[in-house]
């Protein structure tokens, strides 16, 4: 599909003026030159006019008041020019640097792709409901659009989350129209802004038969409200945990302070902790500096191996006797080369890739997700696979875009296909 812009005058050579014989062809301009538009149509491109000062009144031109609507006009009229239900407009709704990510690895083409998706941003300047008509699904990061979150309401999410005022009016629009598909539905989302609901979906990996495999299972953790609780030392016991400890928030992301976390190494570290309130004790899994990133998108699961916090002992010795904090996304202490040396002649245990692919396969039943991601450690001596975290719509940077991209595209039109299907029974 050949596209030209154009701010001023310009004269098509014939070549240009060929491609209108093999493609669909658009020609997007801000000035009124009458001659060239005439010549355009002649050899059935169709024109595009964008900004309201530059509005030309020519038959058969179509007039776009602000840039922002553009893509989305012209996925449109692509769409109708190609026909059928083959081509699927996405409309997208997430942070301006996890767009460019996407954008910048091939993932938001503009133009139908081999699944015949085309993928154009969402604008909170223009109306929504006029934008939301024109696609066939949304992809959203709907934690991106979290203004404020109560967390002492975490249990009962979404009451207690304030959305953005567009975001606010997406959901309102999708729960008035329960047929409308969106990867993926907000319901199970959800329980992933909150750990404690986490550890009870993760708890669940017990169902999964693993005889003659490593043990699968969540970390050990509790719940608390309060650091000065008298009856800690029984409580922790109750729940299978020691010191050392990682303290994480509650809240699992969409506000600053959600990824503020603190390693404790005894009991009288937590008093003056400064990690928010209310918390999860979570046992800290000596795991030889090595993390397993799982990718589930679509019906495809991949892997990487990244370097990871250092065992216990080698961070309390560096500790000072004080807790460790930390910001998980930002200042996470990363085991150095001479530690992963020492760690990998204790204990050389890898991960059981098949293991995890039967639990990712399980979650994603249970979680109801196309795209998610968890991380998986190996506990020194044991052997034991623990999950330690559940997001929804990853980077997955990790997976060659060779990869990731088609699996990516697939899974979204493999979910709007079986949304179809069901509205249709």
């Amino acid at each position: 599909m050949p596209l030209l812009t154009k701010s001023g005058n310009c004269s098509p050579n014939e070549s240009i003026l060929e491609w209108s014989r093999t493609s669909s062809c658009f020609y997007v301009t801000s000035r009124a030159d009458k001659g060239l538009i005439s010549e355009l149509q002649n050899h059935n491109w169709r024109v595009v006019s964008v900004g309201k000062e530059y509005n030309i009144e020519v038959p058969g031109v179509l007039n776009v008041g602000m840039l922002q609507e553009l893509l989305l006009t012209l996925a449109t009229l692509i769409k109708r020019e190609i026909g059928g239900s083959s081509v699927l407009v996405i409309g997208y709704v997430m942070k301006q640097s996890r767009e460019e990510d996407f954008a910048r690895r091939g993932a938001f083409p503009i133009y139908p792709n081999k699944d015949g998706l085309i993928f154009v941003p969402l604008s909170f300047e223009l109306p929504l409901s006029s934008q939301l008509q024109e696609v066939d699904m949304v992809l959203h990061k709907i934690t991106d659009e979290i203004v404020k979150i109560d967390p002492n309401c975490s249990i009962d999410f979404p009451k207690g989350i304030l959305f953005s005022a567009g975001m606010s009016e997406i959901i309102r629009f999708v729960e008035e129209r329960p047929d409308f598909c969106i990867i993926d539905p907000f319901k199970n989302i959800y329980p992933l802004l909150d750990r404690l609901q986490i550890q009870n979906i993760l708890v669940r990996l017990k169902e999964l038969g693993t005889e003659g495999k490593p043990k699968l299972r969540a970390p050990y953790s509790l719940k608390v409200d309060n650091f000065h609780d008298g009856e800690l030392d029984k409580h922790l016991t109750e729940a299978n945990l020691s010191f050392p400890l990682i303290v994480k928030p509650q809240v699992a992301c969409g506000v600053a302070d959600a990824h503020n976390m603190a390693l404790v190494f005894q009991i009288e570290e937590l008093s003056n902790l400064g990690v928010p309130l209310p918390a999860v004790l979570q046992e800290y899994v000596d795991h030889g500096s090595k993390i397993f990133k799982f990718y589930v998108i679509g019906d495809k699961v991949f892997h990487a191996v990244r370097n990871s916090m250092p065992n216990a002992s080698f961070l309390k010795s560096s500790s000072g006797g004080e807790p460790l904090t930390f910001n998980s996304l930002k200042t996470l202490p990363v085991a150095t080369k001479e530690q992963q040396l020492q760690t990998r002649v204790q204990d050389s245990k890898s991960v059981d890739a098949d293991l995890v692919e039967e639990a990712a396969k399980f979650l994603k039943g249970l979680l109801g997700l196309t795209i998610f991601g968890f991380d998986v450690v190996v506990q020194e001596g044991t052997g034991d696979h623990v999950i330690v975290d559940l997001n929804y719509l990853p980077s997955f940077k990790e997976v060659p875009d060779s990869e990731a991209v088609p699996a990516f595209w697939d899974g979204i039109r493999q979910t709007y296909e079986l949304k179809r299907a069901k509205a249709q029974t």
